[in-house]
């Protein structure tokens, strides 16, 4: 067994050695244990015979120590490439079995089911968010319908615990970026490890199809959202039923019809909800409508990035290893 006096002592041998905050590298490490090895020998050299004994013993345990170090900084060195190979062995676990059961006509309920979960998060008291908590949430009328998409990713999930166990909220939060690339949108990397939540979120939070601009502006900023991801993250209505384009293409056919404003007469009356066409009468709202409308580049890379912070505020993460 190795004597760690020789390091937490005040009389250590290593006292006079000066040690950096940087842990060499692997490929370095033996070179590290040879300088420091001899740095510390060559305080330990006496002409007294008694000292010298006491010294050497002290030598040997201290090569012994450092001999044990050069295995450990390899190791070190090797713990987050475990920890990514881990998370992408997980990725793939989870993207390959929601695979199996989305479908580009139940995509858009998917995606919906992630705004409705993450949705909840507010910046100033942290409570909400991307948390597993809708599934305690089915019953309130803003949550209509999304019992069907979550029993769809149901399937999925129990698959998946039997190879591994995983929370409600990494299976959504993927589960809604292949929505978005199975229609035809961005690849969306989602980052893994979200505990779930064993209660319910506060009521209230999620914002209403009622809602004027302004409003709507107040209530993402409250969320952490600028006005630019809010309309981004407007654009998910693409998809669906609500009459912006083809229900199953992820596009900007969403801010190009908003721009024509087929609501006006009586044969789009039907398109859009309150919210949408509210978004239209505000100067700054139409300012991001109409360059998404004419860069579709542009949307499609907004929107990956304010998905994945949709889907990381309020998250309570796993430790990693």
């Amino acid at each position: 067994m190795l004597d760690y006096s020789l390091v937490t002592s005040s009389n250590s041998l290593l006292k006079p050695f000066s040690f950096s905050n940087t842990i060499p590298n692997a490929s370095s490490s033996n070179d590290f244990t040879i300088k420091f090895s001899t740095k510390v020998v060559s305080k330990s050299t006496t002409n007294d015979d008694d000292n010298h004994v006491v010294n050497l013993k002290c030598t040997r345990r201290t090569v012994a120590f450092t001999s044990a170090l050069s295995l450990l900084l390899p190791l070190h060195t090797c713990l987050p490439a475990l920890a990514a190979t881990a998370d992408a062995d997980e990725f793939q676990l989870i993207q390959g079995e929601v695979r199996k059961v989305l479908t580009k006509g139940k995509a858009p309920g998917v995606l919906r089911l992630v705004f409705h979960d993450a949705g909840t998060y507010e910046a100033d008291t942290g409570l909400g968010g991307m948390n597993g908590s809708i599934v305690y949430e089915l019953e309130r009328p803003e949550n209509g319908g999304l019992k069907k998409s979550l029993k769809i990713l149901q399937k999925a999930k129990t698959e998946i615990d039997v190879i591994q166990k995983v929370s409600w909220a990494d299976v959504i939060a993927v589960a809604g970026a292949e929505a978005v690339s199975l229609c035809g949108g961005p690849s969306i990397p989602i980052q893994l490890g979200r505990l779930d939540s064993t209660v319910p979120d506060p009521e209230d939070k999620l914002p209403a199809e009622s809602f004027d601009a302004s409003t709507l502006k107040q209530c993402f900023q409250k969320k952490g959202f600028s006005t630019q991801q809010l309309i981004a993250l407007s654009g998910a209505h693409t998809i669906g039923g609500k009459g912006f384009g083809e229900p199953t293409v992820f596009d900007n056919s969403y801010f190009k019809i908003l721009l024509e404003k087929p609501w006006m007469t009586s044969a789009g009356s039907m398109i859009g909800l309150p919210s949408d066409r509210a978004l239209v009468q505000d100067d700054e709202c139409l300012r991001w409508i109409s360059t998404y409308a004419n860069n579709e580049d542009l949307f499609l890379e907004d929107f990956k990035n304010a998905y994945m912070k949709l889907v990381n505020l309020g998250a309570r993460w796993r430790e990693s290893i």
